[in-house]
Formats: structure tokens, sequence, C-alpha cells
């Protein structure tokens, strides 16, 4: 049995579809901790030439994105507690592939559960796939759901 599942998110809809193979798969009352990790990308707050007004723009940005990924994280931990699994929530910032696994590495992590966005072509090429970075790279088993509406990704 896994102790514990590492489910990163992105505060997509897509990305909590993981969150499904999570309840089916822990049994309640769960021995399981399962840490929900939210990585938020870091904004660049300084540059050249950047005026301190821009930065100050920037800082704020990155604070608010910091606050709504907070709280997106509660309300996920919330809903998953009133199930009885037991939850807890990393937020953080940086490169989302390279917190991934290095957190995974870290701290013990026995399986990651994660969703992936389903692109493909120019889109995967210019946006990288953070999926496919844990696969290649993870040191523990990935579990990877498909979006739904995809080939194998389930009903709409």
């Amino acid at each position: 049995m896994y102790k514990k599942i590492l489910v990163p998110l992105d505060g997509s809809e897509l990305s909590e579809q993981a969150l499904n193979h999570v309840k089916e798969i822990i049994p309640v009352p769960a021995t399981t901790e399962i840490v929900l990790l939210r990585v938020v990308d870091p904004l660049a707050t300084s540059y050249a030439g950047g005026t301190d007004a821009a930065i100050e723009v920037a800082v704020k940005i990155q604070e608010r994105a910091e606050a709504e990924a907070a709280a997106y994280l509660k309300r996920l931990e919330g809903e998953l507690k009133e199930l009885g699994i037991p939850v807890k929530t990393v937020l953080t910032i940086g490169i989302p592939a390279d917190v991934i696994l290095d957190y995974a590495r870290q701290n013990g992590v026995d399986l990651i559960i994660m969703s992936t966005h389903g692109r493909s072509g120019i889109s995967r090429w210019l946006f990288g796939s953070v999926a496919e970075k844990i696969i290649r790279h993870s040191q523990v088993p990935v579990l990877i759901s498909p979006p739904r509406g995809s080939r194998g990704g389930g009903k709409e």
C-alpha cells in the first residue's frame, strides 16, 4: 500500500481530475497521506530596465497568485478531509516539474498521481509537458490521468 501520495495541481479543473483516482484507491479510514502540491510559477520581479513601479506591480501580481493558490488548496483540503482522507497541502514557487520531482525525492513520496492537459503538436512543444518530465525523471511510480474527452479520458 502506498503511504504517501503526491498530487500536483495547477489550479485547473483538468488537474483536479487526478483527485478522482485518489478517492477511488484510498481506503477510508486511510493510513495513506495525500499531499496536494501547488506550484506557482515565479514572476520575474527584476529585469533590465525595470522601474520601481513595474517591480511593485509584479510583486502584487505574485502575491495575488499565491493567495489564490492557497485558497484553492484549502478548498480541496476541506473536501478530502470530509471524506476521511488525511491530506496535507504544500504551496511553493518554482518551475513545476523540478519542484514536483524534488518534493517527491526529499519527502518519501511513494506514488505521484496527476492529470495531463492533453496538449499535442505545437502547443506541447511551446509549453512543454510537465507530466512528460515527471514520467521521465521520477524515481517513484506515476499514475497519469488523461483529460476527459481525450482518447481514453472518459466521459465529457
